[in-house]
């Protein structure tokens, strides 16, 4: 049955792992392990298996060579494109932001605004970023979005262990102390976000925030049915919701990607434990394998061998 494939929530292929992505997709399969036990499924990339390409990324640019073949080879594809422009100690390695907003631009050309939503995610509350930054901020992006974008995804930060261990270190390095906002100091920016969105024709989003969902503000399904169907006809009737947390309006998809993997250290992240790790993996990642990373346990594995005793 097709499916909608994430490249990914887990790390950022289109900015690391690109060469290995089409390498993958001209071969028509790749292989996923589970991050918990080790299982490892077969994924079909073939384009008549792929309902969509769903691209989360904070740097597209070295995808953007191979958009031309993804369109010849028949497949569908969108992107989400976070931009946020926090001061260095909270992104020490994203790309500078007037590059971020040029990229952003060239790929909304050529691909449309509406296949380009904008990520203002995770919003976060620090002397270093208290409420007035966030408005003059989320301003200055919206205003330079306007035209390219008409979709911006929000959430403000959840305090996981190892979220609030990094932000931690950063407090302790940068003098940076950072809050937990009540609801109220939430749905206060909230509104004042959605009118400066409104002013630039862009429309707000919340995900996993059902409480944000006021003034206008709509639930987020970044794995959207009704943007895949616009991209995909009749291919996307079966999809169903499929929550990844709480309060997710996410439909179904599989994710390719990998934990630990993503280079660019954001202290807020939920998916890298710490840019060590992610150097050492990325140091260890090889393009033609099947699997993004393979896990030590694996690594004199055949995987076909494996995904094919357990897909029986």
């Amino acid at each position: 049955m097709p499916r909608v494939i994430s490249c990914s929530r887990r790390t950022d292929i289109p900015a690391f792992y690109s060469a290995w992505l089409i390498k993958r997709l001209r071969a028509g399969y790749c292989h996923i392990a589970n991050p918990y036990n080790k299982q490892v499924f077969e994924v079909s990339l073939k384009p008549e298996d792929c309902i969509v390409l769903v691209f989360w990324t904070r740097n597209p640019t070295p995808l953007l060579p191979y958009l031309d073949e993804l369109d010849e080879r028949g497949y569908r594809y969108y992107f989400h494109y976070t931009l946020l422009g926090y001061p260095r100690p909270l992104e020490p390695y994203n790309p500078a932001f007037e590059a971020a907003i040029d990229t952003f631009k060239r790929l909304s050309d050529r691909v449309s605004p509406a296949r380009v939503r904008w990520r203002y995610d995770p919003i976060v509350f620090s002397t270093a970023t208290p409420p007035a930054y966030h408005l003059r901020q989320f301003e200055r992006i919206a205003r330079q979005l306007e035209g390219y974008t008409h979709h911006c995804t929000f959430s403000f930060t959840s305090f996981y262990g190892k979220t609030k261990r990094n932000l931690g270190a950063v407090a302790k390095t940068a003098g940076i102390t950072f809050q937990e906002p009540s609801l109220p100091e939430q749905q206060a920016l909230v509104r004042e976000l959605v009118q400066i969105g409104s002013a630039h024709h862009i429309g707000l989003h919340t995900c996993c925030g059902d409480a944000l969902a006021i003034d206008g503000v709509q639930k987020s399904r970044c794995v959207d049915p009704d943007l895949v169907r616009l991209l995909a006809p009749g291919l996307a009737d079966g999809l169903k919701a499929e929550p990844t947390r709480q309060e997710c309006g996410c439909f179904a998809s599989v994710d390719i990607g990998a934990y630990d993997t993503c280079l660019f250290g954001c202290a807020y992240c939920y998916a890298t434990n710490s840019r060590t790790i992610a150097l050492k993996k990325h140091a260890e990642h090889d393009p033609e394998d099947s699997v993004l990373w393979r896990p030590e346990a694996l690594v004199h594995t055949d995987l076909r061998a494996i995904a094919a005793v357990l897909k029986k």
